[in-house]
């Protein structure tokens, strides 16, 4: 049984559900332009239908009250509400994000707001992007807007979702937007995107001090595939890149010197200004985590072949480290290529509760794709799915009584979406969505979930 208050939630995000592109004064984002791009995304799909949550939200919600979540985590589209990145509202689009957390409280589910899951304006990628400075300020300035007009009925508050990915995979590899493979921008935009979170919580924190804010990180435990003394460096380095540059920034205030040192023939990091650090650092009232697997490496030349390949064509993400290779160690493996390690979620609840100051911790994403069938007698049976939940729930449990400070579970994700540029072939919902006829229909995972949050707990193993 979890503890009392546990809250049992589900995730989404703006971009990948709502579809709308172009209604009530929405602007341009940068995966707009980027899904416009011929090899850009999996057989050429786009959002702009998506799952078309910006009209059928009341009937996702309804949906949601039935698998009887106690919360929920949207993100707000920023063109929608901003259309060039700044200046006055556009009210149509906040008027939505109002609408839907009106409907959610009516059926008593705790809106979680996230401010900037990947969908920048597409004016302000042409003013610099991430690589920009002016950009963090801008955000800081939507953030206040968003947390002033909704704050009254929204308690919990993240800033940048997995600011790794928008930095790396943006600017580094390009295998997301904007697409762009510039190391040295990369790394101005990871540190912009942090900058972008302090400056949004003083913001927020100066109109509302009873909101409850967090960051939101993706993490993975990374492994050495031998003992050897490339492949330990190989895991220093990962490990610095994909996680200790941003937990050290949002809860020490500081960057790892190793991590800089790895970094020092990119960039002098002279981007880097007084008080920087110190805003980014400021304490936190929570902090989300997003996991989803492991990571085993090698630093042995060509020795190690790549766990998981990219979508379409792309550089490496892993800027001063490109010569690092990733494994697979043998573990199942998800429809994405990821290999399936609940252990690897009880490590880094272990490390985050050892290594860094105490603070409420909860788990913002967890999930599987699968190759998802929809049955001729109208089921989606998604086992596999139901056995990964499970077997996170159980972790998670057994992290809160080893004495962790993990208060809840969103898992990822509510519904199948645009995943990205993998496009409409991978599905992570526990709801089926036919992209055709935009139904939607409970698998079986949703139905167990349902039945966990019921009783509060797991009553046996996953079938």
């Amino acid at each position: 049984m979890f503890p009392t208050g546990f809250v049992w939630g589900a995730a989404t995000s703006a971009y990948q559900i709502e579809g709308g592109l172009t209604a009530d004064g929405r602007g341009t984002s940068i995966w707009d332009s980027f899904c416009r791009q011929e090899g850009r995304i999996v057989g050429g799909d786009h959002a702009e239908t998506a799952i078309d949550h910006y009209n059928r939200y009341r009937d996702d919600v309804k949906l949601m009250a039935d698998l009887g979540l106690t919360a929920y985590r949207f993100s707000v589209s920023w063109p929608r509400i901003q259309p060039d990145g700044s200046g006055a509202y556009n009210a149509k689009g906040l008027d939505f994000y109002k609408r839907l957390v009106d409907e959610l409280l009516s059926y008593g589910i705790d809106p979680w707001l996230t401010l900037y899951h990947w969908d920048l304006p597409q004016a302000l990628e042409d003013a610099g992007g991430w690589p920009a400075r002016d950009t963090s300020k801008r955000f800081a300035d939507f953030a206040a807007t968003v947390h002033a007009e909704l704050a009254d009925r929204v308690r919990n508050w993240s800033t940048v979702n997995e600011p790794w990915c928008s930095a790396f995979l943006g600017y580094a590899s390009g295998e997301h937007a904007p697409g762009r493979r510039e190391p040295a921008s990369a790394l101005r935009a990871a540190h912009h995107l942090n900058l972008a979170h302090g400056l949004a919580v003083q913001a927020m924190r100066a109109q509302n001090a009873g909101s409850q804010i967090g960051g939101c990180v993706n993490l993975y435990p990374v492994t050495p595939a031998t003992a050897s003394e490339a492949d330990q460096d190989a895991a220093r380095r990962i490990d610095g890149l994909q996680n200790r540059f941003f937990l050290d920034a949002l809860l020490k205030g500081a960057y790892p010197e190793d991590v800089l040192a790895d970094l020092s023939h990119i960039s002098d990091m002279s981007f880097i200004q007084d008080g920087d650090l110190a805003a980014i650092g400021a304490p936190l009232d929570m902090l989300l985590v997003n996991y989803y697997s492991r990571f085993t490496v090698s630093g042995a030349p060509g020795g190690a072949v790549s766990a998981a390949a990219a979508p379409t064509d792309s550089g490496s993400p892993w800027i001063g480290s490109e010569h690092v290779g990733f494994v697979n160690a043998g573990r199942p493996v998800t429809a994405m290529g990821w290999e399936v390690d609940d252990s690897g979620l009880y490590e880094t609840l272990r490390r985050l509760a050892d290594d860094y100051p105490r603070v409420p911790l909860y788990i913002s994403e967890n999930g599987a794709a699968y190759d998802d069938v929809f049955g001729e007698d109208g089921t989606v049976h998604d086992p596999d799915r139901v056995a990964y939940i499970e077997a996170h729930l159980r972790t998670c449990h057994a992290a809160i009584e080893s004495g962790v400070p993990l208060q809840g579970y969103f898992a990822w994700s509510l519904m199948d979406n645009f995943e990205w540029a993998w496009g409409y072939g991978k599905r992570f919902g526990l709801v089926y969505v036919d992209y055709e006829t935009q139904a939607r229909t409970m698998k079986s995972s949703a139905l167990w979930y349902a039945d966990t949050i019921r009783h509060g707990g797991l009553l046996g193993r996953a079938q």
